[in-house]
């Protein structure tokens, strides 16, 4: 790695990646459309909102900017576990290859989120890197736990065994 902050948030991020596949992994295909609550979204969309989350860095780092106004938006769909993991494997890969290429000067650049001439936040790489490759992976991924629990699905180890492993 170029970057000692690259460095530290690849070992983050691949160490967090087997319990987010993991989460996954767990989703059952045949209930893709359960929501807790009708403000809720669909379990398949938070999967793919979760897997997207891991390819976020090249949103982050290698953009200036993400500009809401532009590009297309539209979510992936998959008709199967396979293939979601497959794609949450594919930005792994993409991750690393940008975490190994980026230098630390890129970290303190500033990054703009808007849509059109609104602008949401101006904010160093840095702290985009962390709320939006990490924290954001790490509050859906949670999120993921519940709707599993709710649906009596056993739910994936995180940080160490869960009610369904003791």
């Amino acid at each position: 790695m170029k970057s000692t902050t690259a460095e530290s948030f690849w070992n983050e991020f691949s160490h967090e990646f087997i319990p987010t596949l993991n989460h996954l992994q767990a989703v059952p295909f045949d209930r893709l459309d359960y929501k807790p609550h009708e403000k809720s979204m669909s379990l398949g969309a938070l999967a793919v909102h979760l897997a997207s989350i891991l390819g976020w860095w090249k949103e982050c780092l290698v953009h200036d900017e993400l500009n809401f106004a532009e590009g297309d938006f539209t979510p992936k769909t998959f008709s199967n576990s396979e293939a979601l993991i497959a794609y949450a494997h594919d930005l792994k890969d993409k991750a690393k290859d940008i975490l190994e290429s980026v230098e630390e000067s890129e970290f303190d650049k500033i990054w703009t989120m808007r849509s059109g001439d609104t602008i949401y936040y101006q904010l160093p790489k840095r702290v985009i890197c962390r709320t939006w490759c990490l924290n954001h992976l790490y509050h859906h991924r949670a999120q993921l736990g519940v709707y599993l629990r709710m649906l009596d699905i056993p739910v994936p180890s995180t940080f160490g065994p869960t009610a369904d492993e003791n």
